[in-house]
């Protein structure tokens, strides 16, 4: 009797099939569904937003306004002495010519307070735009012709629908004045907006019009180079030994512990660690791209040891064991089968390591990258700046048209990483191999 029920309760369960265990299943499966879709159309949302706000935002930071004038120099009016070479005309001022072809546009504006206002319609860079066209073609000294120079921001901002003509002029950013001045020129067809191509081909200023990231986007250039000059090499290497040569003990482990923990440490303490050891210690010179490219390539090493070592550990052992069992050494074996086949891999890794330092800023800020640089670097060791503290920079000053040259740098930035993120994936999909 007891036997019997002992074998009862030992019989199987089975799983409860009804309808409405089921429907609970089914329901359970839909939520869990739905979660991983509202999941990636927020994130997708999120990032649309994002991107949407900078493209709106900076799109406009493309196009320049400028004015037409028509200009009479003549080598009184500028200063001119001896004959007009290039040399000689770099040295003379061509503002009194612009001043002179703005007041001609408007004759009733006779009044020396009002004439400094007006002063202020056209940029800074109008003389140098004048001038050039003169060194280019000295044969238009002491002649009339039309030449399209830049205005001022505030009326580039104007132009491109910023000012709000329907506040009260005492809470609208533009003088009344520059209103109907602009609008007296757009009337008359001497207002246009061009391509503004003096945004890549100029370097940073105080005036918006004439900022441009060309310096910075130079001073990246630098730093990454002398980045995967130092990186790259030893990254590869010290993968190489840790995972082909390096004795199983509890010394590598920690090692290998202490390369995965690096990878999650703060960007800033790489600047920390620059600005202590590299610039007071070293006295390496600062701002240079020399010490933003030791520090980045810190930064970066555990990134790239950590796919180096991957992309070798994916190589199957048979690779080896072949070569090893027609004579080949242990490092023959390494150096003409295991590091050519693992390559892709690593060169995946390398440019996402270098894609992470192009968008670093905080370690650069700590080695004296955020200094006001106008020239454009020529080496290493040159003062000089990056793209993100470019940035940086810009986001921080007052004016509206710093807004949008904020955003169409960060456009530009993120043509560069995508680039590069792009590039990875062709060379992975490229040098693949499945084994």
């Amino acid at each position: 009797m007891s036997s019997t029920s002992n074998t009862a309760d030992l019989s199987v369960r089975r799983p409860d099939l009804s309808a409405a265990r089921l429907r609970k299943r089914y329901a359970a499966e839909r939520r869990f569904r739905l979660y991983g879709v509202i999941a990636v159309v927020t994130a997708v949302g999120m990032l649309a937003v994002l991107l949407a706000s900078i493209v709106l935002n900076g799109y406009t930071a493309f196009w320049q306004t400028q004015m037409q004038l028509t200009v009479t120099p003549t080598a009184e009016q500028i200063g001119l002495e001896g004959e007009p070479t290039p040399e000689n005309l770099q040295e003379t001022n061509f503002r009194p010519v612009v001043y002179d072809a703005l007041f001609a546009l408007f004759p009733d504006v006779t009044d020396e307070q009002a004439r400094r206002e007006l002063r202020g319609f056209v940029s800074g860079a109008a003389a140098r735009t004048v001038r050039q066209q003169v060194i280019d073609n000295p044969s238009l000294l002491g002649t009339s012709f039309d030449v399209w120079v830049k205005t001022d921001d505030k009326i580039d901002m104007l132009q491109k629908g910023y000012v709000d003509r329907d506040l009260p002029p005492d809470r609208r950013l533009l003088d009344p004045n520059f209103i109907a001045w602009h609008d007296q020129l757009a009337e008359q067809g001497r207002v246009d907006a061009f391509f503004n191509t003096s945004f890549f081909t100029g370097s940073d200023s105080r005036e918006p019009e004439q900022a441009g990231i060309l310096s910075s986007t130079v001073g990246s250039f630098l730093t990454l180079f002398v980045t995967l000059l130092l990186s790259f090499p030893i990254a590869v290497l010290a993968a190489v030994y840790l995972e082909e040569f390096a004795p199983k003990n509890k010394l590598t482990d920690l090692i290998e512990v202490n390369i995965n923990n690096l990878a999650a440490v703060p960007s800033i303490v790489f600047g920390l660690l620059g600005l202590a050891v590299i610039i007071n210690f070293f006295g390496f010179p600062r701002s240079s791209p020399l010490v933003g490219g030791i520090v980045l390539s810190l930064m970066t090493l555990p990134t790239i040891i950590i796919s180096a070592r991957s992309a070798l550990r994916a190589v199957p052992p048979s690779i080896r064991e072949a070569a090893l069992g027609v004579g080949a050494s242990r490092i023959q074996t390494v150096t003409h089968h295991v590091l050519p086949l693992s390559l892709p891999g690593i060169l995946t890794g390398t440019i996402i390591g270098m894609a992470q330092a192009l968008g670093e800023t905080a370690p650069l800020l700590m080695v004296g990258m955020v200094a006001f640089i106008v020239e454009v670097p020529t080496g290493i060791t040159d003062a000089s700046t990056v793209l993100p503290v470019q940035v940086f920079l810009w986001s921080t000053s007052p004016e509206r048209a710093f807004i949008e040259k904020t955003s169409a740098a960060i456009m530009v930035l993120l043509a560069f990483l995508i680039a590069m993120n792009a590039t990875a994936v062709l060379l992975r999909k490229k040098f693949e191999r499945r084994w």
